[in-house]
């Protein structure tokens, strides 16, 4: 399984890292939106983790552009780490084409119920 994870903090990264490496997956890591979505135009990815707050490019424009269709990753579901999950800011995500949220501080629970949500929509009949 191919996951990228684009935040502009390097421990956060480095934490979401750590907690897959120990169900043996990797991550790929993107420090601000525009590399992210250049890695992900260029590479072939299953599951998108993304910040919300970045310089230059925040994360709901950056989750904007991939659901504009123009990008690879149009159709990859797209996970949302933050550390507001008021209501309102999981609408404006949702909006803007969030698929789900993971907040911080992060779940070891919450996030292998994501990966293992997403593997199993992967093998199943009709999925890309």
């Amino acid at each position: 399984m191919n996951i990228i994870y684009i935040d502009d903090d390097a421990t956060n990264r480095a934490l979401l890292r750590d907690m897959l490496a120990v169900e043996g997956l990797a991550v790929a890591e993107a420090a601000d939106a525009r590399t992210g979505i250049k890695m992900i135009d260029e590479g072939d990815f299953d599951l998108i983790f993304m910040d919300l707050r970045m310089p230059d490019m925040n994360g709901l424009t950056a989750i904007r552009q991939l659901r504009s269709g123009v990008s690879r990753g149009a159709h990859i579901p797209i996970i949302v780490v933050t550390a507001d999950p008021s209501e309102g800011v999981k609408q404006m995500c949702r909006t803007a084409g969030a698929d789900d949220f993971l907040d911080k501080p992060i779940s070891m629970d919450r996030l292998f119920d994501i990966v293992s949500s997403t593997r199993a929509a992967r093998k199943s009949p009709g999925a890309r």
